[in-house]
């Protein structure tokens, strides 16, 4: 008696996307566009906060200005934000504390 291995290919990891799968994605470039613009417009109200509270989140004025010359319009200047204040923490960590 011989034994015969039979496989059976089935295509399930492949789905079709459905409607709502194509319209999320036709309209991801639309929500990313958004997104740019309102996280802009968030990054040019810090203009309005004094130097003390930049300092509170780990910025400072320059940091706000040099991220507005550093982006393009279709870039996000929050991520060059986020850069700033992460290097200016991890410098804090390495400086003694003068109480």
């Amino acid at each position: 008696m011989r034994t015969h291995e039979q496989t059976l290919e089935l295509d399930c990891g492949k789905l079709a996307p459905t409607f709502t799968r194509r319209l999320m994605a036709a309209f991801a470039p639309l929500a990313t566009a958004l997104r740019i613009l309102r996280n802009r417009s968030q990054v040019n109200g810090l203009h309005e906060l004094d130097d003390y509270q930049l300092r509170d989140i780990g910025l400072t004025r320059a940091d706000v200005t040099s991220a507005f010359l550093a982006s393009t319009f279709f870039e996000d200047p929050s991520e060059h934000l986020t850069q700033a204040a992460k290097r200016r923490w991890r410098i804090a960590l390495t400086r003694p504390y003068r109480g």
